[in-house]
């Protein structure tokens, strides 16, 4: 299981076991301070025997590659900016399933409906829920009904 920390962390971790070990201290003690296993210390120490400081540096994890080139990403977010409506969707509220096909077809690249979540999470879009209305409110009506009658029905409650 991977300590926790940032890279850079663990990286001066280590850095620092090698100048506590340096300092003839030994591994129990050195683990002791930093608060890790005497075998890590150990295990530190071999690498840095053999590699020198470069072999405890540390080395980014680089995961599995992107399945859309990040020149893509670009065109992905204008197209997104752009709406729904002008993608050829019946209406302006985009949906995984409907950035899956636009990738799609545009790309050559298939997602599934949780990797388009992912992808738009990396980009930092976040889902948005259209606010419903019902197609026959009348706004002045309800404005009109805000300002005269809910004050009177919320007076008569409080009585």
């Amino acid at each position: 299981m991977r300590p926790s920390g940032s890279s850079e962390e663990l990286e001066h971790r280590r850095e620092r076991a090698m100048v506590l070990l340096a300092g003839k201290r030994q591994p129990v003690e050195v683990a002791r301070i930093l608060g890790v296993d005497r075998r890590s210390v150990r295990r530190w120490k071999a690498t840095y025997r053999i590699g020198g400081l470069s072999a405890i540096r540390a080395k980014p994890s680089s995961g599995r590659p992107m399945k859309l080139a990040r020149r893509s990403l670009g065109w992905l977010a204008d197209t997104l900016l752009k709406g729904a409506l002008a993608a050829g969707f019946s209406n302006d509220l985009w949906t995984c399933p409907r950035v899956a096909r636009v990738i799609e077809s545009h790309c050559g690249v298939r997602y599934e409906q949780s990797g388009v979540w992912r992808l738009m999470r990396g980009m930092g879009w976040s889902p948005q829920k259209p606010e419903r209305r019902p197609i026959e409110c009348n706004n002045r009506l309800i404005r009109r009904w805000l300002k005269h009658e809910w004050p009177r029905i919320k007076k008569k409650a409080a009585d």
